[in-house]
C-alpha cells in the first residue's frame, strides 16, 4: 500500500468517485450528487476554501484506489478558537488495520508540518458535516449528515484520538403518534403574548434580504457554540444558492419582536435523500423528473439550524420558533430529525425531550494532541 496526494483533476474525480464504490453494496448509504460532491472541492463554488489550507490523500493497492483523506485547517477557525487545531475529513478505509494507520499519520503529518498542534476530525467543507456516527447506524442518513461502518471508530481509537464532543440527533414523527405536548402549545401562546413575538415564513420575493437576515442571526447566536466558527457572507451566500431549488419556504421562519426586528430563526431543509437513493448520484437520464415530481411533496426534514439571539435565550423563543416551525410544515406523515445537538448543550437537550422528541442517532468527533 501506498499514499499519494491529489494533484490532478483525475485524482480529485478518484477521490470523488471512491465512496461510491465503498458503499456500493451497503442498503443504508445514499449516494449524494456527484457534481454537488465535486463543488465541495472548487474553490469557485466553496468559498470557505478561500481561508482554508488543504490536501487530499489517497491509498492504493494493487493501482487501485482504496482509502481517502483530507487534512486541512480553517484559519477563521483557528483564529475563533484561539487553537492551533488542524482537521481531518473525507475518511475513507477498508478494515484493514494497516491502512487506517497509514491514513491517519498522513493527515497528522501534513497537519504537524503546518504548525498545528492537534488533530481533530472528522469534519468536512460543508456547514455541520461533522463527525463520526457511533450510535443509530439506521436509519439511512437523512440530507448532509454524515454516514460510516461502525469499524471506523475502531479505526479512530486504535490510532489513539479520543472524544472531543458527541453531537446528538432526535427525531418526532407523525406516524408513530407524536403530537406537541399540550403544556408546551400553553407556554409557547404565554411567550408569543408577553414578548409581543411573531413567527412568520421565508419571504422568497425578498430572497437576497432573508439570506443577509439568516447571515446575522447565525453569528449573532450561534457564536458560542463548540466547533462554530464565523461564517463569511460569501460562504452564506453559496449555501443559499445551493439550497434555494429545494427548500420549502414554509421550512425557514423567522422570530421577530414587536418592532419587527428579527430575534431567532429555524431551517428545516427537505430530506433530498428520499429522492437521490438509487439514482447512485446522478440525476441523468430521468432522475431530474423524479427530483421535480417528489420534491414539493417531501415530508420528512432536517432541523439544519434554530437559534435565537442572546438577549433572547431563556425565555421560551426557540420553543415558540419550533412549534410554529412543526405547524407550518404540518402534514399527516411528517417526521423531522433535529441535527446536531451538542451533548453538553443541556438547556438545549432538555427543551427537545419536553418537546417529546426521541434520541435518534449519535455523532462523535475525535481529537487527539499531534
Amino acid at each position: 500500500m501506498n499514499i499519494t496526494q491529489v494533484e490532478t483533476r483525475a485524482e480529485l474525480s478518484t477521490f470523488i468517485d471512491l465512496p461510491y464504490r465503498h458503499y456500493k453494496n451497503d442498503l443504508v448509504w445514499v449516494p449524494p450528487l456527484r457534481d454537488e460532491q465535486r463543488g465541495q472541492f472548487d474553490h469557485i463554488r466553496n468559498p470557505l476554501l478561500d481561508h482554508c489550507e488543504y490536501a487530499l490523500f489517497l491509498l492504493w493497492e494493487g493501482g487501485k484506489a482504496i482509502g481517502r483523506v483530507a487534512a486541512f485547517i480553517d484559519r477563521l477557525a483557528v483564529e475563533a478558537w484561539g487553537e492551533p487545531v488542524g482537521l481531518f475529513g473525507y475518511y475513507e478505509c477498508p478494515a484493514d488495520p494497516e491502512a487506517s494507520q497509514l491514513i491517519l499519520s498522513t493527515a497528522r503529518e501534513w497537519l504537524t508540518k503546518h504548525g498545528m498542534k492537534s488533530m481533530r476530525g472528522p469534519w468536512s467543507f460543508v456547514s455541520q458535516e461533522w463527525g463520526a456516527v457511533v450510535e443509530g447506524y439506521t436509519p439511512s442518513p437523512i440530507v448532509m449528515a454524515p454516514y460510516n461502518p461502525p469499524y471506523y471508530n475502531d479505526q479512530f481509537r486504535a490510532y489513539g484520538l479520543t472524544k472531543a464532543k458527541d453531537l446528538l440527533v432526535y427525531m418526532v414523527d407523525v406516524r408513530e403518534g407524536y403530537q406537541i405536548p399540550e403544556r408546551i402549545l400553553t407556554l409557547t401562546d404565554r411567550v408569543a403574548e408577553r414578548y409581543k413575538v411573531r413567527v412568520r415564513q421565508l419571504d422568497m420575493k425578498n430572497f437576497d434580504h432573508e439570506v443577509e437576515t439568516i447571515i446575522s442571526l447565525s453569528n449573532q447566536s450561534l457564536v458560542n457554540n463548540w466547533g462554530y466558527s464565523p461564517v463569511t457572507e460569501a460562504e452564506v451566500r453559496a449555501m443559499a444558492h445551493d439550497l434555494k431549488p429545494i427548500i420549502h419556504p414554509k421550512a425557514v421562519l423567522f422570530a421577530e419582536d414587536q418592532q419587527g426586528k428579527p430575534i431567532g430563526f429555524a431551517i428545516a431543509i427537505p430530506d433530498v435523500n428520499q429522492i437521490l437513493k438509487g439514482l447512485n448520484g446522478s440525476l441523468l437520464p430521468f432522475g431530474w423528473l423524479k427530483m421535480l415530481w417528489k420534491l414539493p411533496r417531501l415530508t420528512q426534514y432536517r432541523m439544519f439550524a434554530l437559534g435565537v439571539i442572546p438577549e433572547y435565550h431563556g425565555l421560551g423563543i426557540d420553543s415558540l420558533i419550533y412549534r410554529a416551525l412543526y405547524e407550518s410544515c404540518y402534514a399527516p406523515d411528517i417526521r423531522v430529525e433535529i441535527n446536531y445537538v451538542l451533548e453538553d448543550n443541556y438547556p438545549m437537550n432538555n427543551a427537545i425531550i419536553k418537546l417529546g422528541a426521541k434520541p435518534l442517532r449519535r455523532y462523535r468527533v475525535y481529537e487527539m494532541s499531534i
